[in-house]
């Protein structure tokens, strides 16, 4: 089955994951070090450490949420799978992928809908698929409970906050990495469908993991004895 060429797309969105996710455990290892030595060396803290290394973790929880789909890891059982035929496997993994597909559609316009109020947008209208806009009440103003505004991010006080300043980080920062997210999500389990169709993966889970790992011991072991 001929499909598009995408691979400058994916390779753009897999040099960003790695990036940002080395970026994020960067952030979190310097945060908590800093408040680790302020703490038993200055007898200080960084009020706003704990709560900027949360903010750290989930995104890069969500990060990891699409990634560990492009690198089949994810766990899951398939020991129905197994003992099917070839074709009867691929009918139900398709089925299955199709499965993730709808639920990482409907999660993205959960994500949206949470979102949008932030960043002073409107929800979209439509329970299950998103039929246009509704006017929403703007929570733009909603803020961190500690972390300082950054004076990089005062472009978001005219943009979304009626020009009124920040006196601390507004929740929408954080919250961008919901829709940020599991966009990556979708786009992550498109890729996988198309690699399904086209015969280079057979799965959307990690499976076998141990038993290749055990037979990988067993002959570095069988190795050495000789």
């Amino acid at each position: 089955m001929n499909l598009p060429d995408n691979r400058g797309l994916v390779l753009g969105v897999d040099q960003f994951e790695r990036i940002a996710i080395a970026v994020l455990l960067g952030l979190m290892t310097l945060t908590t070090f800093a408040n680790v030595v302020l703490r038993y060396i200055f007898n200080s803290t960084l009020i706003w450490g704990l709560e900027v290394t949360l903010i750290l973790f989930a995104w890069l929880v969500l990060f990891g949420m699409s990634y560990c789909v492009k690198v089949t890891a994810h766990l899951g059982v398939d020991a129905l799978l197994n003992v099917l035929p070839s074709r009867a496997r691929f009918t139900l993994t398709a089925i299955a992928g199709l499965a993730c597909l709808i639920y990482a559609a409907l999660l993205l316009k959960g994500a949206w809908d949470y979102w949008a109020p932030y960043a002073a947008l409107n929800r979209t209208s439509g329970r299950w698929l998103p039929t246009g806009f509704a006017e929403t009440r703007s929570q733009a103003w909603y803020l961190t409970d500690q972390v300082p505004m950054p004076a990089v991010l005062s472009w978001l006080e005219p943009l979304i906050n009626m020009g009124e300043r920040y006196d601390r980080l507004p929740r929408v920062v954080g919250y961008t990495m919901l829709p940020v997210g599991v966009a990556l999500l979708l786009f992550r389990l498109l890729q996988a469908f198309y690699e399904l169709l086209q015969g280079v993966r057979s799965s959307f889970i990690v499976s076998h993991e141990v038993e290749a790992e055990v037979a990988e011991a067993q002959a570095r072991l069988k190795s050495q004895e000789t």
